[in-house]
C-alpha cells in the first residue's frame, strides 16, 4: 500500500509541475515518445505510452489542433499514421523537459546516489516479480486456501496506517 500511495502522490505532483509549465503528464509522455524515435506510428506509441489506442487518438487529435504534432500516413501501409513533432511541440517539449528535470532533482534532494542506485534496483525486481508468470497464477488463484490468509488481530493497533 505505500508503494501504490507513494506512486500516487508522486504522479500527481509530477503533473502539477507540467502543468504549472503548460502541459500534462500525457501530453509529456507522447512528446517524450514521439522525441525518442524520428516517425512513430501511432500504434507503437500506444504501446510506448502503456494506453489503448483510442485514448491515444483523443490525445493526438488534441495536440494537432493546438499544432503541436502532425500525423501523415506511411506511404508504404497506407492505414498506418506516422507522428512528428512540430516546431511548436519542440518548444513545449524543451519547456516541459526543463520542468521534468527540476522536479526529479527536488525530488532526489537528500538521497545519496548509492540509495537512489540501491532504490531502482528494488523497483526493478518489484517489476520482475509482477511481469513474472507465477504472479499471473498468484491473482488468478487469490485467495487461494484460507490458510494461504494471515489471521486478522481482533483489535487494530493504534496509528497504523495503511
Amino acid at each position: 500500500m505505500n508503494l501504490a500511495r507513494t506512486a500516487k502522490l508522486v504522479a500527481q505532483a509530477f503533473d502539477a509541475a507540467l502543468v504549472k509549465a503548460g502541459g500534462t503528464l500525457p501530453v509529456w509522455v507522447t512528446l517524450l515518445s514521439v522525441k525518442s524515435r524520428e516517425l512513430a506510428n501511432q500504434r507503437e506509441l500506444a504501446g510506448m505510452i502503456g494506453i489503448q489506442g483510442a485514448t491515444l487518438t483523443h490525445h493526438l487529435n488534441a495536440m494537432e489542433t493546438q499544432g503541436l504534432l502532425t500525423r501523415r500516413r506511411d506511404p508504404k501501409n497506407r492505414r498506418v499514421h506516422q507522428v512528428a513533432l512540430t516546431a511548436a511541440g519542440e518548444v513545449l517539449f524543451e519547456t516541459l523537459r526543463t520542468a521534468a528535470l527540476a522536479f526529479d532533482k527536488q525530488l532526489r534532494v537528500g538521497l545519496p546516489d548509492d540509495r537512489l542506485a540501491e532504490f531502482a534496483e528494488v523497483l526493478a525486481a518489484l517489476r520482475a516479480n509482477v511481469e513474472a508468470p507465477s504472479f499471473g497464477r498468484l491473482l488468478t488463484d487469490f485467495p487461494g486456501d484460507k490458510n494461504d490468509i494471515l489471521p486478522r488481530s481482533r483489535k487494530p493497533a493504534r496509528n497504523v496506517k495503511l
